[in-house]
């Protein structure tokens, strides 16, 4: 099992471990998308709170992995970037049908 806790981590270091627990076989699967409790993610950020700016420090790291963080106030989502490659498309004309 994957230790997730670093001594003074830094933001890049939990993008590492955010992508590391990604392939980590847990809930019944070998690998892929998970949410992460709030209070679990400032544990192992050594913080108190995560700030704004943390958070977008740590979505641009996850996403220069390959990786796409969702904030949700009270969790987090971690999911590959690959994941919305095949999601259908709106275009102009489709959202100018809507007014």
């Amino acid at each position: 099992m994957l230790n997730m806790l670093i001594d003074n981590p830094t933001i890049q270091m939990i993008a590492d471990r955010l992508c590391e627990l990604y392939e980590e076989p847990f809930g019944g699967k070998p690998s892929g998308r998970y949410r992460l409790p709030a209070k679990l993610m400032r544990k192992m950020a050594g913080r108190r709170r995560l700030y704004e700016d943390d958070v977008t420090e740590l979505t641009r790291a996850l996403y220069e992995r390959g990786y796409v963080l969702i904030d949700m106030e009270s969790f987090f989502v971690v999911t590959s970037a690959n994941t919305f490659v095949n999601y259908r498309r709106a275009n102009d004309e489709r959202v100018e049908t809507l007014n």
